[in-house]
């Protein structure tokens, strides 16, 4: 058999036979005293392989002593590295037994070979396969470097090993074909457990499709998922790891079931949301997990610091969807020791991960877990992780826009709580300046009123002295400082009274008078300073006199009447006609004042009754004013309750218009 120059032969095997030769590999390798490698194709089930590679299967043994290669690839149309069925080695059975009956179904072509330049060959193409800053690419170029010829005994040792095997299997029965009185055999039957367990992984998945509808709290969707899937694949654990930037929060919860006579227990566990504080730190860890028996060792909240790489494919692979399956992590992970030693310390022997991947992003992973033994992983078992994993994803995603919603309403209801705050706190402090303002501008006046008294007083009393005569250039002088000091002291009245009144010191002295006499006082009080200006001031009485009697502070509605008059003369030109017209209706005395003036612009009527305001108009340096006898007047109407209206046209005139309720006898405040 090993006397090819290139110690190797090729031929086509059963798939059985091949295996037999691989375990007899595995137990030469256990033989040779110097550290020994042993792989299978079990080693590149946590990566992404070409389509070439998912048809091979191998047993590597590479030593200093003894080092043999024994490489497989299925025909075109049977299984490959992922068809569980077909032959997998990941189980840890007797596999001459178990695949017996498929040996006359699946073939391989094989090729065993002691060559060192073709072992090195594969090697460099298996070490390709992994990153160059991995420890499996580290391992196998470092075991590359290795190999040497074949010790003569340990070569000669396999020998026998193999004749053993060959002079040790029984001749192969040949299968009659049924007879037709021989019992039928229900044919069926797989077929049917087959389409049972279907319908139980269905059932399963809607069950979970079911919760997540009814929008449950997310640990209870988790929680239950998880235990539901670990009974139904009788599986020793499932967890859920969580990968880095996850924003959906994980709450305590805690299930334990024992039950007697030597049942199963299961318990179910979260994490603790003080375990976030330290997940900046590290990549992830497991936030829940499902146990079988509270013998097998728990995994909450652990995290590898140690062995995983940040960018590893190992993430990689599972953004892209890659879904692992390890039959043997002993196998599986023969060169990454690092993390060989990670799932022994964690129990694990064989695993399967479905990503959960929300919105194009890697948000964590499910894992299953078998914990003592090896177990070969089936494409219906992987089907239903993938699904719970893509259910799981849709109620995380819906946990996270529904906490996104709820930060968001707490976020705006803070703002609009703060900005009441501050518009409320800018309120007062306005209304605390406009109240100093106006308390300020009181005891300026206050204090004028005096010195100004005496300035009128003595002008007017020296206007009128009868002791010596007085030229003209002095009368003038004197007419001015009285003329001035009365201007200067009608504006400071209308300062106090605007002041007090703001600052809700203004009282009313309600008493009954004669709507007509207060008309004819206002009009006539007027008449010298409209004939100066050659217009012409009229009065329009329409009012019963039986209804003359009216119920107000008769000085307040004096004082508004001669503002608007005093107004509409103002801004008058010459031949100009000014009226006051007067009317009573209901309860309400109506005053309107009507002009032939120049008018108002209609973006400037906003303004009109403004503190401080004057309108820019031809007529507005002919006469000089504090911008305050339209705004008094307009307060003084409001505090008896009633409203003040204006109508203007450019170039025609304006109409102002009064409406006084009549008052109670009583102080108004």
């Amino acid at each position: 058999m090993l006397s090819s120059p290139d110690l190797s032969f090729s031929r086509t095997l059963p798939i059985v036979v091949f295996n037999q030769l691989g375990e007899l590999l595995e137990q030469m390798a256990q033989t040779v005293e110097s550290a020994t490698l042993v792989l299978t194709e079990a080693v590149l089930a946590r990566i992404c392989i070409p389509v070439e590679w998912q048809r091979r299967r191998f047993t590597l043994v590479v030593s200093e002593q003894f080092s043999a290669l024994l490489l497989g690839t299925f025909e075109e149309g049977q299984g490959s590295r992922g068809a569980g069925e077909q032959g997998s080695r990941g189980a840890g059975n007797s596999l001459s037994t178990q695949n017996s009956a498929l040996s006359t179904h699946s073939a391989l072509n094989a090729r065993l070979t002691f060559n060192l330049e073709a072992i090195a060959s594969f090697l460099h193409e298996l070490r390709d396969l992994f990153e160059c800053d991995s420890y499996t690419h580290q391992n196998l170029e470092r075991y590359r470097q290795i190999i040497g010829p074949n010790d003569a005994t340990l070569q000669s040792k396999f020998s026998l090993l193999l004749l053993e095997y060959l002079l040790t299997q029984p001749n192969q029965e040949i299968i009659a074909p049924p007879s037709p009185t021989a019992p039928a055999v229900y044919i069926c039957q797989p077929v049917e457990d087959a389409l049972k367990k279907q319908i139980s992984q269905e059932r399963l998945l809607n069950q979970v499709t079911t919760q997540i509808r009814k929008s449950l709290d997310l640990p209870v969707i988790m929680a239950t998922a998880i235990t539901q899937v670990r009974e139904f694949l009788e599986l020793d654990r499932l967890v859920i790891y969580k990968f880095q930037g996850s924003k959906v929060k994980t709450q305590q919860y805690q299930s334990s079931t024992d039950e007697d006579n030597g049942k199963r227990s299961t318990s179910i566990s979260v994490n603790n949301q003080s375990l976030l504080e330290d997940y900046q730190q590290h990549r992830g860890y497991i936030v829940y997990e499902a146990r079988a028996t509270d013998a097998i060792t728990c995994v909450l909240n652990y995290t590898e610091k140690n062995c995983f790489m940040r960018t590893s494919q190992c993430w990689e692979k599972y953004r892209q969807g890659f879904t692992l399956a390890v039959d043997d992590v002993e196998k599986t992970y023969a060169l990454e020791e690092c993390l060989l030693n990670f799932l022994r310390e964690s129990q694990v022997r064989a695993k399967l991960a479905a990503p959960i991947i929300l919105e194009d992003k890697l948000w964590g992973l499910l894992i299953a877990h078998q914990c003592n033994e090896p177990r070969q992983w089936i494409d219906s078992e992987k089907n239903l992780l993938i699904a719970i994993a893509e259910q799981l994803a849709i109620a995380i995603y819906q946990a996270e826009l529904m906490q996104t919603l709820t930060q968001e309403k707490q976020t705006l209801e803070q703002r609009v709580i703060e900005r009441t705050i501050g518009l409320r706190d800018a309120l007062l402090a306005a209304e605390a300046a406009n109240r100093l303002r106006s308390e300020f501008l009181a005891t300026i006046s206050h204090e004028l009123l005096t010195p100004l008294t005496y300035v009128i007083g003595m002008s007017s009393t020296l206007l009128r002295w009868p002791l010596g005569e007085l030229s003209q250039r002095q009368r003038d002088y004197l007419q001015t400082i009285h003329d001035s000091g009365e201007h200067l002291l009608e504006m400071i009245n209308d300062i106090l009274d605007l002041s007090q009144i703001e600052a809700g010191k203004a009282a009313l002295n309600i008493s009954e008078f004669s709507l007509v006499n207060v008309a004819e006082n206002a009009v006539e009080s007027l008449r010298k300073k409209a004939t100066s200006e050659q217009i012409n001031l009229n009065l329009d009485l329409q009012i019963d006199p039986r209804r003359d009697r009216f119920t107000a502070d008769a000085e307040r509605v004096a004082q508004i009447l001669s503002n608007l008059l005093t107004n509409a003369i103002k801004f008058t030109p010459e031949s100009g006609n000014v009226t006051l017209r007067l009317w009573v209706e209901d309860d309400t005395a109506i005053f309107q004042v009507e002009d032939t003036g120049i008018g108002i612009r209609e973006e400037q009527l906003p303004l009109l009754f403004e503190k401080f305001q004057q309108l820019d108009t031809p007529y507005r340096r002919r006469y000089e004013g504090t911008g305050l006898g339209l705004a008094l007047t307009k307060q003084l109407v409001e505090l008896h309750r009633g409203r003040i209206e204006v109508e203007s046209t450019i170039s025609i005139g304006s109409i102002f218009t009064v409406w006084i309720p009549t008052q109670a006898m009583r102080v108004l405040s």
